[in-house]
């Protein structure tokens, strides 16, 4: 059976310069082993599969897999799977509010003069991470134990442990080691540097990083696991979705902001982090279409 399918980049307005994700807009009917298969043979770091809902409320359901496992939630397939959906004729029961229903619950979204912006879920871990294994992460990560600021676990369904280093030269030079971590690294560009994307440093206000408008707030990195080796993400939702809760709640930032990620990679990947006055915090981005067609399922 042929079946609807485009593949889209997140995070970006530019296409190939975001994280890519291939979405199946009509998986009815689809066994688990199916899904994960095509999600194995697409290679892509992750592939969703588009549902009629079943909780009240949602616009439509989503199942999100990796090459290897099914996730609960992720962040740049949420945007990817809403472009899609919205782009193939749908139209949510609020023209204000789309509402993903995923195996972490619902998820709302709105569309931003940023691009599409998802609500981030809540923390099932969070806190400080103690001391032996802040001294592992430094191990995996090949950099001295100074190197490292702070820590905290930030796992929001993908489980995180966030590592803030002590630049972003530092950041843009790790060559971690294999662990079973999924490690989330970032930094800070309120230290006078400049991005590797020659954007102007952040001004400072007292000791919180501020953004203004075309700057670059922080630099983030995420590894994770994969056949033996560890893989890093271009651009990762739910990681800076983690990262927010934890640099907004303990003041280290100021809402809004921009992160960027994939430079290593050769990416230019832009999430904007907005909190708005009930506390919620969103994290949005550009997303386009780069291939759309019918793949046999």
């Amino acid at each position: 059976m042929k079946r609807i399918f485009r593949q889209v980049d997140v995070f970006t307005t530019v296409p190939y310069m975001g994280n890519p994700v291939a979405v199946v807009l009509d998986g009815a009917g689809l066994t688990t082993a199916q899904m994960q298969h095509f999600a194995h043979w697409t290679n892509l770091s992750e592939t969703t599969f588009v549902l009629p809902p079943s909780a009240p409320g949602a616009d439509y359901a989503v199942r999100i897999f990796t090459p290897t496992l099914e996730l609960p939630f992720a962040g740049h397939p949420t945007l990817g799977t809403c472009h899609a959906w919205l782009a193939s004729g749908n139209t949510p029961a609020r023209p204000d509010n789309i509402v993903q229903e995923c195996a972490a619950g619902l998820i709302n979204l709105r569309q931003t003069a940023d691009g599409f912006a998802f609500a981030a879920p809540p923390l099932v871990r969070s806190g400080p991470v103690d001391e032996a294994e802040v001294q592992r992460l430094a191990e995996i990560l090949r950099i001295d134990r100074s190197k490292i600021v702070d820590a905290a676990w930030a796992d929001n369904g993908p489980g995180w442990v966030a590592v803030m280093l002590d630049s972003v030269e530092t950041l843009l030079a790790v060559k971690p080691a294999y662990s079973d971590y999924d490690i989330g690294l970032v930094a800070t560009y309120d230290n006078g540097g400049a991005s590797p994307n020659s954007l102007t440093a952040l001004p400072k206000v007292g000791a919180v990083a501020q953004r203004t408008q075309g700057d670059i707030a922080i630099e983030v990195r995420a590894f994770f696991p994969k056949d033996g080796s560890v893989a890093e993400d271009p651009v990762t939702g739910s990681l800076n979705a983690a990262l927010a809760q934890w640099l907004l709640g303990t003041g280290r930032l100021q809402s809004p902001y921009i992160a960027a990620q994939g430079s290593v990679l050769g990416r230019s990947g832009r999430i904007h982090v907005n909190q708005d006055a009930e506390g919620i915090i969103w994290i949005g981005g550009g997303t386009v279409t780069c291939i759309e067609g019918r793949v046999e399922l």
